[in-house]
């Protein structure tokens, strides 16, 4: 065998190794993927009439891209808080309404996504819509931003209803020009919600549910909301009107890190 036929073979040699290691350690990332525990449940499969927008699924968000850990547009809860607002469910569409879901379980790699964001002070390419009056270097001051966060938990959720018959709602296109998020609701981004002062996930003082310059239909509203889940066991977070979290929770100390996915349910199931 010739010097350079050997030299070949050992190029292939270390070839073959590397790629032997790369797709072992693929293989390993696979199947150490965390799982959640058999009680989180598809939102789907215990009410398939509420609406699904889950945004953070989307580029129409605050950092302005798909949030690590959704791979699909998937509403992932608890089951005593599904059940829950299945319970809700039907007592808005007794009314006309139907409930809406901006997200759910949310992994902790995703807030770690928005705290990696929040960091980055030269990225502000959503501001105009989701902060227009807040200086980037506050978020976590104000607490917009922070590095734990109760959707983790798997018993929280953002929501808003919708009229019935539901209109579709848009999609959104990169690049398209912003208006902000408090603008009155013809001029902001379409949404077939009712009109509840602001957008989903305004960073702004207008979010907080009771804020007293919100008054008239759009109150209206935001009580309809808070008043239909809070006698059903759901606590509203006062900074924000779509923010609920159904009490007692099942896991009020653990921040799960599974992806957002059939798949996850699937394997722990």
């Amino acid at each position: 065998m010739t010097r350079l036929s050997m030299a070949v073979r050992s190029l292939v040699t270390v070839l073959a190794a590397l790629l032997a290691v790369t797709a072992a350690s693929a293989t390993a990332r696979a199947t150490t993927e965390p799982k959640p525990p058999a009680d989180f449940v598809a939102l789907r499969s215990v009410d398939p009439t509420i609406i699904q927008e889950i945004r953070y699924f989307t580029p129409h968000n605050f950092v302005g891209e798909r949030i690590d850990g959704y791979q699909q547009p998937l509403c992932i809860l608890t089951r005593p808080a599904a059940e829950a607002l299945h319970q809700a469910q039907q007592r808005l569409l007794r009314q006309g309404y139907t409930l809406k879901v901006y997200d759910c379980y949310r992994p902790q790699r995703s807030v770690d996504h928005f705290v990696r964001w929040a960091k980055d002070l030269e990225d502000q390419a959503m501001k105009a819509e989701f902060y227009p009056n807040v200086d980037k270097t506050r978020l976590f001051e104000d607490g917009y931003i922070a590095e734990k966060s109760g959707h983790s938990r798997g018993s929280t959720m953002d929501l808003t209803i919708v009229k019935l018959p539901a209109l579709p709602t848009r999609p959104y296109i990169p690049g398209e020009p912003l208006v902000p998020c408090f603008a009155p609701q013809g001029e902001r981004f379409p949404d077939n919600s009712v009109d509840m002062g602001t957008g989903y996930d305004c960073f702004d003082t207008l979010s907080h549910t009771l804020d007293p310059r919100i008054q008239g239909q759009q109150r209206a509203n935001r009580l309809l909301l808070k008043n239909t889940l809070e006698g059903l066991g759901f606590v509203n977070l006062a900074e924000e009107w779509w923010h609920f979290t159904y009490k007692p929770e099942l896991y009020p100390d653990t921040y799960f890190d599974f992806p957002v996915s059939t798949k996850s349910l699937i394997q722990s199931h």
